[in-house]
């Protein structure tokens, strides 16, 4: 698998919507041109670069994921059971048993969901897929491949335009091929982009003790930010050997290592973070305009905004490709 197709979802994206009410909170400001995970970017041919700031959700109910209904409070009655109602024998309120029956119908709907095949289009091809993720599906018979490899097609086209449609086929053949990972990465790339977090993370996480590879560190670092755990992706920052990764890989995770302290409220520390021998605007790699970016958008935070409006100039001066908003930050700050 090439480097640049394992790469999550770009840095600082304006926000495309998430399920829920996951979106994402103080992400700069990029355009929506996000990148594919490997799976989807290879069934492309091609992955897209980002920029910015790592695309992050509010802080809202998916932090834990909890969501308490109100107790009702009365006295006792009907048996002494709690709020006068009628309960089962268990002591539980007929109304329980409704909610139990009702998510037990939920299960039963989304499961059914997940193993109806959400439609192909006409022109997909099996060989429109990447030859390298087409080897790891040798492991399973040639006809479920096929079928495997061209859901995995579509969730690489519509992953950006549509995610959450993307995700219906990646979930799908989750059901058909999951102890392959370049499956199991489909969904987590594809979960991530339609901001289900903790199903990214899960998934994720299962691609790196299948393959032990870091190549998605940088996008489970953020998806512990998404999450409300900054500290965890600072441990995971921590523990990486930056010197295995790839650079761009080793870039991402640094923005996301910058974007935790600032969740922190520790502002000179996430400019820190940033600063390092790459961070040399009469030097361009690939990714130096999303770092002089994320830079300069920290900087601006940490109230420095005559350094912030030179760094978003250096990013748009290096962003030969249009892929950032940098030049409208600069108008912003000067105007």
């Amino acid at each position: 698998m090439s480097d640049s197709d394992r790469r999550g979802r770009s840095s600082g994206a304006k926000p495309t919507g998430s399920s829920g009410n996951g979106r994402p909170r103080d992400a700069a400001r990029g355009k929506d041109n996000a990148r594919r995970g490997s799976s989807q970017g290879r069934a492309q041919g091609a992955s897209q670069s980002g920029r910015g700031e790592r695309r992050r959700p509010h802080n809202d109910d998916r932090r834990g994921g909890q969501k308490f209904r109100n107790a009702q409070q009365g006295g006792r009655g009907n048996g002494g059971r709690p709020g006068g109602q009628r309960g089962d024998r268990q002591g539980r309120p007929t109304s329980a048993r409704r909610d139990d029956r009702n998510r037990d119908q939920q299960r039963r709907t989304e499961s059914s969901q997940v193993n109806t095949a959400p439609p192909l289009d006409d022109d997909i091809e099996f060989t429109d897929l990447d030859i390298e993720v087409r080897k790891e599906l040798r492991s399973i018979p040639k006809d479920m491949a096929e079928l495997v490899g061209k859901h995995l097609v579509a969730a690489g086209r519509l992953v950006d335009s549509d995610p959450k449609a993307a995700l219906e086929h990646a979930r799908y053949v989750k059901t058909k091929a999951s102890r392959i990972p370049v499956v199991r990465e489909a969904v987590g790339i594809a979960a991530y982009h339609a901001g289900e977090w903790a199903e990214a993370l899960s998934e994720l996480r299962a691609v790196r003790r299948m393959t032990h590879t870091n190549m998605h560190v940088a996008v489970l670092a953020d998806l512990e930010r998404a999450l409300g755990r900054p500290e965890r992706a600072l441990d995971l920052a921590r523990e990486t050997n930056m010197a295995d990764l790839p650079p761009e890989v080793a870039v991402e995770l640094r923005i996301v290592a910058a974007g935790a302290r600032r969740d922190l409220g520790q502002l000179d520390a996430a400019v820190v973070a940033l600063q390092g021998p790459d961070l040399d605007p009469a030097k361009w790699q690939p990714w130096s305009a999303r770092l002089f970016y994320a830079y300069a958008d920290n900087l601006l935070a940490a109230g420095r905004k005559e350094e912030a409006a030179q760094w978003f100039m250096h990013a748009a001066e290096a962003d030969v490709d249009d892929e950032t908003d940098a030049a409208q930050r600069v108008a912003e700050l000067n105007g």
